[in-house]
């Protein structure tokens, strides 16, 4: 057993397969630590986050140490039946690969009985083992753009049900008409870690009742919960703009990350500039270009990246406001905000809140996943929550000065957990150069472009956890930064972690900049004495 950097508060325990990872998953989750906040299981590793304030490194080894190398227990989850039509595009290829017919080959995964392991790559998604093992078969060498929602497919050792439409690399053997991720669902996701699976030939078992159900994964934009009392009619709109709060942390095990806002010290900053509580719904604008019309009265706050404020009133009056201050609005007040001289992202919050209906407990939009209120558009009115009784304005001071557009930004990264798939002079190369932020870059991750790194490992990289300002190195050698929407699960290897300290500055780096990685600790697993694979 390897345990591997991650950051100050999260580490990556590597073990030997998925039997040795999911039975230290149990007796975890059977027998709480202290400190523990959350544990990803996946292929062969747990990512395990941690209070550092609670458990230290070394007590938190020392729990995980005694607790493995014991036994997995046996599925005991709901059985899931799954009608599948058997005409996957890339059948004949499986059977062509397994040396054997079509029919055995369906014949085979219908009679296997699978369990979910885990979850990732997208909501709803989950990685069936204990499929008959002359069925494992590579991804296929060139992911398909498309894979269609409901596509039944095979990598390596597991099976597995696309929840919606994405790009994908398995290979493809059927489609089921059922819903893998319905927000309307209690759970959302019908396949939980520990459900038994099997899969049925809808060719033999046509009597199948399919129940109808919805297929959006997006909130309506106005929850109406309360009476409002005033509200914002969008004029215009420039980059995509977004609710956002503090993300919907603990739902790992429906295939969902946290997301949330990227400058969680901004998007907080700007709610207590106007007396809301730390979490309360905010609006994450890129690159300004937002102008709306406040019907009734209401104060707001902008903060993040600094874009300049013009007001209009109703009587044609004119006068621009400071950034990172409280700003009263009265009814009729047209607000247009401008280009930011610095930074990426700026946070509109008005006292109150806006009336947004939550999803799967969070107002976030989650890009990657579509969870959540939909992107404004012109047209929209969103109404505002009355102000909490007794709301405390704060006087606040940005975080951290902006980046800007040509300017190099030094961000301080933790190496590893798979700094060692590298070669030393990719790992130099990784710090010597200064990487330019491409305009493909989104709240997903940022894209970078320099010289390529180059892999010491060429082997495929079993899925695993990974986390917001992980370092992630494609095929290409050119590193993607996680941001907020990052994929629960990765394949390939991350190089680095940006440190804590320096997440929300990473969601302000602009297109057009430079970033320069400091590390701040060296690439140090460390082995567990007599429980090595």
């Amino acid at each position: 057993m390897r345990i591997l950097p991650v950051r100050g508060d999260c580490i990556l325990v590597e073990l030997a397969d998925l039997g040795e990872a999911l039975a230290l998953f149990d007796a975890l989750t059977t027998n709480p630590v202290e400190g523990i906040t959350e544990i990803i299981p996946a292929a062969r590793t747990l990512l395990i986050a941690f209070d550092p304030y609670t458990i230290s490194d070394d007590a938190l080894i020392a729990a995980v140490s005694d607790m493995s190398g014991g036994e997995r227990k046996a599925a005991s989850g709901a059985l899931v039946e799954i009608p599948v039509r058997y005409d996957g595009e890339d059948l004949a290829e499986v059977a062509a690969m397994t040396g054997m017919s079509v029919e055995d080959v369906i014949r085979l995964h219908g009679e296997s009985d699978f369990v979910a392991a885990f979850t990732g790559f997208a909501p709803g998604f989950a990685y069936l083992s204990g499929g008959d093992p002359r069925l494992a078969v590579p991804r296929r060498k060139s992911p398909r753009t498309k894979v269609p929602a409901g596509a039944v497919g095979l990598a390596g050792e597991f099976s597995g049900v696309y929840p919606k439409t994405s790009p994908g690399g398995w290979q493809l053997i059927g489609t089921t008409p059922l819903a893998m991720f319905d927000i309307d669902r209690t759970p959302a996701s019908l396949l939980q870690p520990g459900s038994r699976i099997k899969f049925r030939d809808m060719a033999k078992d046509a009597a199948y009742e399919i129940k109808a159900s919805s297929k959006s994964v997006s909130a309506k934009k106005t929850a109406s919960t309360q009476a409002a009392t005033a509200s914002i009619e969008i004029l215009s709109i420039g980059l995509p703009v977004v609710f956002q709060d503090l993300g919907r942390a603990g739902q790992a095990g429906q295939g969902i990350s946290v997301s949330g806002a990227a400058d969680r010290a901004g998007f907080k900053a700007a709610n207590r500039l106007v007396g809301n509580a730390a979490n309360t719904t905010a609006l994450e604008i890129a690159l300004g270009g937002l102008s709306f019309r406040m019907r009734g009265q209401g104060v707001m706050a902008l903060t993040g990246a600094t874009a300049p404020i013009s007001i209009t009133g109703a009587d044609g009056s004119k006068i621009t406001t400071p950034h990172h201050t409280a700003i009263a609005l009265d009814d009729g007040d047209v607000v247009s905000l401008g280009a930011p001289a610095a930074g990426m992202r700026s946070y509109l919050a008005l006292r109150g809140g806006f009336d947004i209906a939550p999803v799967l407990g969070s107002a976030a939009t989650d890009t990657l996943a579509q969870i959540g209120p939909a992107a404004l558009v012109a047209g929209d009115v969103v109404a505002i929550l009355p102000a909490p009784a007794n709301a405390l304005v704060s006087s606040e001071e940005p975080a951290f000065a902006m980046p800007r557009t040509n300017e190099t930004v030094v961000l301080d990264v933790v190496m590893g957990p798979r700094t060692d798939w590298f070669t030393d002079a990719a790992v130099e190369d990784f710090f010597a150069q200064e990487w330019s932020v491409t305009p493909q870059s989104s709240r997903v991750g940022i894209r970078l472009s320099g010289e390529a790194l180059e892999r010491a490992n060429h082997g495929e990289l079993p899925s695993e956890a990974t986390v917001r300002g992980a370092l992630q190195v494609p095929a290409s050698g050119q590193p993607v930064l996680f941001l907020a929407d990052h994929p629960l699960t990765g394949g390939y290897p991350v190089i680095a972690n940006v440190a804590g300290h320096h997440l929300d500055l990473a969601g302000q780096i602009p297109v057009g900049a430079k970033i320069r990685f400091n590390a701040i600790s060296r690439f140090a697993p460390r082995f567990i004495p007599g429980k090595c694979p």
